[in-house]
């Protein structure tokens, strides 16, 4: 799956201040001024204790390369090299996986997002967060990117319950615990902040600034709002209902049965005025399908009641300390 370019010293063994997860794709002419930038802030800020993590997603423009030269002059940085490109979810998986530091940051590596934000994200994040999201709130992007962004954060904060305007944004900023518990794949890094919220972790945003792409072009195309509808329908089924199934089916097939019912109410109280033309109209057959649909889904979510009951462990809860 993976090729791994990693130096063994002194400073590689200590444990950083702050360990950066960058997925990359394609991203070669945007690298050396990242790092360059990067290795600025980071000396300021945490005095040199750090960690690059890059992940090279199936790059062919020789990003690679790119990476294993800057490596050889700082050996902080550390980079995982997958063979084809396999999404910006399991380049970050992968990345989660290798952090040492209490604190990790996720950026992108086209200099889109601005490292100076850090010290503001790290300021947050000490006010008593666990997760701090970044907001573009000014964002430099083509209208068909930002217009489906903008539904997308609608949908997905309405559906979540916590309320962020940018979702996302690929730069935040993460306390150690949090990354280590987040399950990573799919499309699932959209949802990171609603995971973490899910989890007990407490999240907020803060905006960020936002620069235009300097180089290369969007990896990212029209696909993705029909993968992130159907990653979100994941989400809330595995984690805001995983353990109440009937709250989900329950819901839904009460108001089919009770949309049915309705219709078929009406149905026969025409009936007994006197309109006799009732077992043959489309609008019956609707009333008992959605009481049929409605007893089903009712069904089902009973039946996965029953099979929670039977699995569930104290161990899947999350526990923030013990004493």
């Amino acid at each position: 799956m993976l090729d791994q370019q990693e130096q063994s010293s002194e400073t590689q063994q200590a444990t950083p201040a702050v360990s950066l997860v960058i997925p990359l794709l394609n991203e070669a002419e945007s690298l050396p001024e990242l790092i360059r930038r990067l290795q600025k802030q980071l000396t300021e800020l945490f005095d040199g204790s750090y960690e690059l993590i890059f992940i090279d997603d199936g790059s062919n423009d020789g990003s690679f390369d790119v990476l294993c030269s800057h490596q050889q002059q700082d050996p902080r940085i550390r980079i995982v090299r997958f063979r084809r490109n396999y999404g910006k979810s399991a380049a970050l998986s992968v990345g989660f996986e290798r952090v040492r530091a209490p604190i990790v940051v996720t950026m992108d590596a086209d200099l889109q997002d601005d490292p100076d934000e850090i010290p503001r994200m790290l300021e947050k994040l000490e006010e008593g967060y666990d997760l701090v999201s970044g907001w573009k709130k000014k964002r430099h992007d083509p209208w068909h990117k930002t217009m489906p962004s903008r539904l997308f954060n609608a949908v997905t904060s309405a559906a979540s319950g916590i309320r962020l305007h940018d979702f996302n944004c690929g730069f935040k900023m993460y306390r150690r615990e949090v990354v280590k518990e987040l399950k990573v794949y799919g499309e699932m890094h959209r949802y990171l902040p609603a995971l973490a919220h899910w989890q007990g972790f407490r999240v907020t945003e803060m905006p960020v600034r936002h620069h235009p792409r300097r180089f290369g072009v969007s990896k990212f195309g029209l696909s993705r709002l029909v993968k992130g509808y159907l990653d979100l329908m994941t989400v809330l089924v595995t984690t805001r209902y995983l353990k109440r199934p009937l709250h989900l089916f329950g819901t839904v097939g009460s108001i089919f049965g009770l949309a049915g019912f309705g219709i078929n109410l009406y149905l026969s109280i025409e009936w007994y005025l006197g309109n006799t033309y009732f077992s043959n109209r489309p609008l019956a057959l609707l009333g008992v399908l959605l009481i049929i649909v409605g007893i089903q889904l009712v069904s089902m979510g009973l039946i996965s009641e029953l099979m929670v009951r039977n699995s569930i462990n104290n161990d899947q809860y999350s526990i923030r300390d013990e004493s």
